[in-house]
């Protein structure tokens, strides 16, 4: 079991930057290599301007329908008032919000195509994300640590556990590919240039839904997310984040027992 943080560590050897002993038996390793920390704080941006422009929009007709068209007698999900505080902007206004949504949509994307590029260029998401047969073998035991709430902080925690990996990797390539798609085949310019997609979701209506879908998810992710980096220690996460340094703690000796 590894505790969750948006990244682990690179390996040590190729990073450049040996670990740094500090008192107490604890170490400095080197985590996040740059283009992580900037990509990580401009999808921060861009995701909280996405999710409250989003919300502007989905207000000026916050029911979900399934099919080519709203019938609006009969929507799938229907919204009560959205409160104007977690709008961008503030207040209700279709035409701002739609374009500081297209804008910072478009940020995130080529942000993470940069982050994507230097993930496979270096390796980094085989390394690091994908799940070995050995980290689905440990998945059910994984499962029960989560649910204790342990999340170690010694030499464990340098490298990803099974939940980890299949967490960021339905994200990378099953949620965040959902959002992009459904975005795009709801884009009159996009659907003049090559209309298929909107068929491929079903309907203007079932892209509409879809891609609420996959922003709710993602809104989950923050949540859980944010909420383990908080648990497992803000200070040393954000240190993390913003420096690229972790503190890892000794290993608690074996006659000790487990303190959980």
């Amino acid at each position: 079991m590894t505790e969750i943080t948006a990244e682990t560590a690179p390996d040590r050897p190729a990073n450049g930057h040996p670990d740094r002993p500090l008192p107490d038996g604890r170490t400095d390793t080197y985590r996040h290599p740059p283009v992580v920390r900037i990509s990580h704080w401009l999808n921060v941006v861009a995701v909280v301007v996405l999710i409250m422009s989003g919300l502007n929009i989905l207000a000026a007709h916050p029911q979900l329908y399934w099919g080519l068209r709203s019938t609006f007698d009969d929507p799938w999900v229907a919204f009560g008032t959205i409160p104007s505080w977690v709008m961008l902007p503030q207040g209700r206004n279709l035409a701002e919000a739609r374009h500081w949504h297209f804008f910072f949509a478009w940020v995130f994307v080529v942000n993470g195509l940069i982050y994507l590029a230097y993930g496979f260029v270096t390796r980094r998401f085989g390394r690091r994300l994908w799940p070995t047969g050995a980290d689905l073998k440990g998945f059910w035991p994984s499962v029960k640590e989560h649910a204790r709430f342990h999340f170690p902080k010694d030499d464990e925690a340098r490298t990803y556990n099974v939940i980890q990996k299949l967490t960021y990797v339905a994200m990378i390539l099953i949620v965040l590919p959902m959002m992009l798609i459904t975005g795009l085949s709801m884009s009159p310019g996009f659907n003049a240039i090559g209309g298929i997609l909107l068929e491929l979701m079903g309907g203007r209506q079932s892209a509409r839904t879809l891609h609420f879908i996959s922003a709710a998810l993602i809104v989950g992710f923050i949540v859980i997310h944010v909420g383990l980096v908080i648990w497992t220690g803000l200070y040393n996460n954000m240190r993390a984040m913003i420096t690229g340094w972790f503190v890892i703690e000794p290993s608690p000796r074996k006659d000790e027992g487990d303190p959980s």
